[in-house]
């Protein structure tokens, strides 16, 4: 192989890469050999050309170009240590206990040993770091198992097996039918005629359609004597370049903590600086009496400085406000919620044996806030797969089902279908149930016969044997492989095709239709034709098309037909299906010939071409005779409906975005029911300027709310909180649905600063938006577009490598594990099989870990305010000494061992209803998303509480022991009893109150609540024993001390009332609140006991069948520029060239088919990308 081949290519910037990036697609066309080149570009500023010499890598080293590993991992083993304590350490908390460390080694300030710290702190970094490296590690495998994959590369002239991390630029590959594509890549040849090959970019973007992708012009002739180059690769692939950056997500819990944790630590200075000016005033006052007695020297220490050093001693005691456990039990308990998800048998699809994965373990209690869902439309809502419904034919619907009372039933399982075995050429897998259709064509039907044999003819489809013998079709749109599958299951088979022919068997009969002409189909004409010459000489011309546009060809005499027809699609549209009507033409062979003659010359016109050939396309495209109509299902993945259904009874608003275009989105939404025909209005965005775009938001927003408010000019942005406050209360005023759809060429306008206000105003006001033929980089934009002016929680889903960049632009990513690829899996925070799981993962996951982890919180603080401020408390009586009340074994262990098991056992199990009444009841979810249950006010609550229950605590114990002799005469008022009195009561008093926070009680609830006072116990009693002073005597002094207390009958009636003073008023309010004002889940859980012996059968919600004012449900994912190419016949294997007679086809120009191709499918997003650039 000689290197002599140098190519110079543009770089381009945004969109999706059809048959780029890391497994993006497979090569379908089966054949020997194919050839692509793949440019790698490292990141440079502005890169407008690289040049590239074929199977040269000394040369293309030179340029240094990326290589073609993959990198979606966050650390490597160098760099692991320094990110992630850069990353831990960005918590206030992590800082400021580090800061405590410093501090407790300073002998002269610290009451405490250092280890009270260093251990709890060492352990939440340490447990932190290993989820974090485990994380990562499955991250690094991913990628491996990408960058291993394998592919023929021309090394030494010879093809040899290659990992795709190590192809390189220049590299000539060799690819086969249904191989991953390793990045982005040139075609050179193919074994395919004309050097063509098919594209299939499911993994990419869901979609099955097939993109034809055509050879070099210099290289396309040497097949066999060069395989493929390689271009793009690695982080410069279209693919990769649009992933986005991986980013750090914190939940808003996080951050609403990191500002706690620093109002703590003012409040905790404050505290120091009381007891420091008491200290100073004390000693000034009454300490001067104590110096002789410790030994101090006249003027050694002044009271100013004894002030000092007692500021820092008391910012070190009451440090346990806060204490490094919360960090640990939080980390644990998220990862206990993401264990649930992964364990949860009802997100399980047990078809493709997949389970839910929770791909992080930080963001799970963000789940249950979410107010914003975007989502992609194929492969995440629809399977992309089309099945042949119903069709209507001269006045006739065919596909439904009736009972004997010839009323209409819905089509269960154990319908019979129509039995297709006995057609040895049919689809096993296409199933109607409509018995009279079959009947129909046996007893010769003229009007059905011309319907399938339309359906048969009029498309774009190639045909092939596969090795056994069997027939496929190799489809450009689901739409058409759907609608000639249906033919071919009817008896009406299309075989085979040559640029002037057509060959389909009718009933057994081989037939062969000259194709004379090919109308294609675009976005404006909205429908196709093919003009064909049967055997019998008759010339016929075949359309199908949107209904709206055809149905304005017709001729006078089907007025009667068409009313029947046009009530059929109007049931057809009310149910979901995609619609296209069915007509035809006989045409006079001298008319024919006249006009034939005028495309001629229009094709090889210079200019206005394409407005002639498309006015001689309106010339012989009217007075047609129409047939019917088809109704085709655009399959939607399994309880979409329900879960689209229950997520809006949540207040959870559900935007679509997709790169399809504006007729299948919108089909789709009245599928889903994210549409109704009930709707108030649904304001359509199209303009083509930025002009035309605020001129259509203007007027939407002022039909929707009314000419009494006065709009912002957009030009003004307001400040954020007065705004939103604007926008809720504009919320609450407006009444009725609205929907709001936009183009993609319209929403790059709309996101310019001056109008993006207007935009976001009324898109949060509608109830449903979708936003169609936007790329990847605009899914992103509209993502941050919510999360940046509506200080919302937003989470985004999709399966393909397209939704990466908004996947990670979300507070939460999902991706579902598609037919394909593996891009949005990777990249997301969660991921499973089917939409439908979203509803339990939001609903009951997202709830639960929101709900368990605002009660941990809330508990956690009230417990440890409780526990702490007896110190400051004590301070008063101590001379402001920094004398601890509890001893340090006891400060300790009481939030690592004593409390911590309880209260993680309610974080990780606790649930106030059940997790059918959380989906059943969707309403449930509301509090999480205005943040009810825990927020600064809730904060202040369990602050209060805290201080009440320290105070009582203290203040109990302390009066009883004034001046009080014990039973036996003797004295018990000493220091050690006085602690050992208030340690137990602190212990029981908040054993007592997780109790009353449980809702759901297990039985390791139960033993981790008695167990831990047990634990108490025992430790209290061992460390008091004489054993223990025999071991460590200067550790453990207080030799008997406990059992001398507790034997004490005055000291248990002492922690009796201390309990009871703490718990009574919060029983006692929570009582009277349930009683007087319950909550809905209050009110659920109340139904539960009553119904817990006997609970009814949970009913499904029924499928109401939407009833329909008259709307095309036209939707046609079919491309333009595939008539001719199907013409020009370079998609064809050279054959024997059959006999022609009569007219002769008129060959379009082969050097500027492809060039037409091209022009045709780059619509008007794709030209406006290249002079206009939002970047987010």
């Amino acid at each position: 192989m000689k290197d002599d081949f140098f190519f110079t290519l543009t770089t381009f910037r945004g969109g999706a890469s059809v048959s780029g990036g890391i497994s993006v697609g497979h090569l379908l066309r089966p054949g020997e050999r194919s050839g692509i080149i793949m440019f790698c570009s490292e990141k440079k500023l502005r890169e407008v050309e690289r040049i590239v010499k074929a199977n040269d890598r000394e040369y293309n080293e030179k340029f240094q170009y990326a290589d073609n590993r993959i990198h979606t991992s966050k650390y490597n083993i160098l760099t692991f240590l320094p990110i992630n304590l850069f990353e831990q350490f960005q918590r206030v908390a992590n800082a400021y206990f580090l800061c405590l460390l410093i501090l407790q080694l300073i002998p002269e300030i610290s009451s405490l040993t250092w280890f009270t710290t260093i251990v709890p702190l060492v352990l939440v970094i340490t447990m932190t770091a290993v989820k974090d490296a485990t994380d990562d590690y499955f991250r690094h495998k991913s990628d491996n198992q990408v960058n291993n994959r394998q592919s023929e590369v021309l090394i030494n002239s010879k093809l040899q097996n290659e990992k795709w991390m190590n192809v390189k630029v220049g590299d000539i590959i060799k690819l086969e039918n249904n191989q991953f594509v390793a990045a982005d890549l040139l075609l050179l040849s193919s074994s395919e005629p004309h050097g063509l090959c098919y594209v299939e970019t499911a993994e990419l973007d869901g979609e099955t359609n097939l993109k034809v992708r055509h050879a070099l012009s210099v290289t396309s002739e040497l097949g066999a004597d060069i395989s493929r180059l390689a271009g793009f690769d690695g982080p410069d692939t279209k693919l990769m370049q649009n992933s986005g950056k991986t980013k750090f997500k914190r939940t808003s819990i996080d951050r609403l903590m990191n500002t706690l944790v620093l109002w703590i630590f003012g409040f905790l200075i404050c505290l120091g600086i009381i007891l420091a000016i008491g200290n100073s005033i004390w000693e000034s006052q009454t300490g001067d009496q104590f110096r002789t007695f410790l030994f101090w020297n006249e003027g050694e220490k002044s009271s100013v400085f004894s002030g000092f050093l007692t500021f820092w001693s008391y910012i070190i005691i009451l440090n346990t406000v806060v204490p490094i456990s919360l960090y640990v039990s939080v980390e644990v308990i998220r990862l206990g919620h993401s264990y649930f998800i992964n364990w949860d048998r009802k997100m399980y699809y047990s078809r493709k044996a997949i389970p839910a994965v929770a791909r992080t373990t930080t963001l799970n209690e963000e789940l249950g806030q979410i107010e914003y869902i975007f989502s992609d439309k194929t492969g995440t809502l629809t399977q992309n797969i089309m099945t042949f419904k119903r069709c209507s034919i001269n006045g006739r619907i065919y596909g439904e089902v009736h009972d004997d009372l010839d009323q209409k039933t819905e089509i269960t399982q154990e319908k019979e279908p129509v039995d297709f075995s006995v057609k040895s050429q049919a689809d096993r897998e296409f199933q109607f149930f409509d018995h009279n259709l079959m009947e129909s064509i046996k007893m010769g039907d003229p009007k059905v016969h011309e319907f399938l044999r339309l359906l048969a003819l009029c498309h774009t489809v190639m045909s092939e044997e596969n090795s056994a013998g069997e027939l496929i079709y190799q489809v450009q749109s689901p739409d058409e492989g759907a609608l000639v599958t249906a033919a071919r299951n009817f008896g009406f088979i299309f075989k085979s095709r040559t640029p002037e022919t057509i060959t389909i068997e009718e009933l057994g009969t081989l037939v062969t239709y000259q194709l004379l002409a090919f109308l294609d189909f675009n976005n404006t004409r909205k429908r196709m034709s093919v003009i064909v010459r049967n055997p019998e000489g008759q010339i016929k011309l075949y359309s199908k098309g949107a209904d709206t546009i055809l149905f304005e060809k017709l001729h006078p005499s089907n007025e009667v037909l068409l009313s029947l027809t046009s009530d059929h699609l109007s049931e057809f549209a009310g149910e979901g299906l995609r619609t296209l009507a069915i007509a035809y033409r006989d045409l006079d062979d001298k008319y024919f010939k006249e006009w034939h003659k005028m495309l001629e010359d229009a094709n090889a016109a210079t200019e206005e071409r394409d407005e002639r050939i498309a006015g001689l396309y309106e010339e012989i495209e009217r007075d047609l005779m129409l047939l019917g109509a088809t109704a085709v299902e655009d399959k939607l993945q399994e309880g979409v409906i329900e879960t689209v259904t229950s997520l809006s009874l949540a207040n959870i608003k559900i935007w679509v975005l997709t790169g399809d275009k504006q007729e299948t989105a919108i089909n789709i939404g009245y599928a889903c029911n994210m549409l109704t025909d009930d709707m108030n209005d649904v304001f359509v965005i199209a303009g083509n300027n930025a002009v035309e775009v605020r001129e259509e938001l203007r007027k939407a927003k002022q039909n929707l709310f009314g000419q009494n408010r006065n709009f912002s000019n957009g030009h003004v942005v307001c400040e954020k909180k007065q705004q939103l406050e604007l926008d809720s209360i504009v919320e609450e005023t407006i009444t009725g649905d609205y929907a709001l759809i936009i183009n993609g060429h319209s929403l790059a306008h709309a996101l310019e600063s001056d109008v993006k206000n207007d935009l976001l105003e009324l898109a949060c006001m509608c109830k449903t938006v979708i936003c169609c033929r936007v790329t990847p980089l605009q899914k992103a934009q509209v993502v941050e577009l919510v999360k940046k002016y509506r200080n919302a929680v937003t989470l985004a889903i999709g399966d393909g490598a397209n939704d990466v960049s908004m996947i990670k632009s979300a507070h939460i990513g999902v991706g579902i594990s598609g037919q394909e690829g593996l891009q949005a899996v990777l990249a997301s925070d969660y991921s499973f099989a089917q939409f439908r799981y979203l509803q339990r993962l939001l609903l009951v996951h997202g709830r639960w870990s929101y709900f368990r982890m605002c009660k941990f919180l809330c508990y956690f603080f009230y417990k440890n305010f409780a526990f702490t401020l007896v110190h400051f408390w004590f301070g008063f009586f101590c001379g402001f000494s920094a004398q601890t009340v509890y001893d340090q074994w006891f400060i300790t262990l009481f939030n690592i061992v004593y409390t911590s098991l309880p209260v993680l056992a309610m974080g990780i199990f606790d649930q106030d209803v059940s997790d059918q009444n959380s989906v059943d009841c969707p309403q449930l979810y509301k509090p999480g998303q205005l943040n009810l249950l825990f927020n600064k006010r809730k904060f202040f609550i369990c602050v209060l509480h805290g201080i009440y229950t320290s105070l009582v605590l203290f203040f109990i114990p302390y009066g009883a022991f004034y001046n009080v002799a014990g039973e036996d005469g003797q004295h018990i008022a000493d220091y050690q009893s006085f602690a050992v009195t208030m340690a137990t009561s602190l212990v029981i008093v908040v054993s007592v109150q997780i109790a009353l926070d449980t809702s759901y009680w297990t039985f390791i609830n139960h033993v981790f609540i008695w167990g831990s006072i047990a634990i108490y116990f025992s430790i209290l009693f061992t460390m008091h024993s004489n054993g223990i002073f025999g071991i460590f005597p200067n550790q453990f002094p207080f030799v008997g001390n406990a059992r001398h207390s507790l034997t004490q009958k005055c000291i248990w009636l002492v922690i009796l009332l201390t309990t009871v003073a703490s718990v009574m008023p919060v029983v006692a309010f929570r009582f009277l609140k349930v009683d007087l004002y319950p909550t809905l889940s209050d009110q659920i859980r109340r139904w539960q006991k009553a119904q817990k012996k006997a609970r009814p059968p949970s009913s499904r919600r029924p499928r109401t069948r939407r009833s329909s004012s008259r709307r095309s449900g036209y939707a046609f994912a079919h491309q333009e520029g595939y008539g001719e190419l199907i013409t020009s016949g370079k998609n064809m294997r050279a054959k024997n060239p059959p006999p022609t007679s009569g007219l002769e086809k008129t060959h379009y120009n082969s050097t500027s088919w492809i060039e037409n191709l091209c022009k045709k499918t780059t619509d008007t997003v794709s030209s406006f990308s290249q002079d206009k650039t939002v970047k987010l």
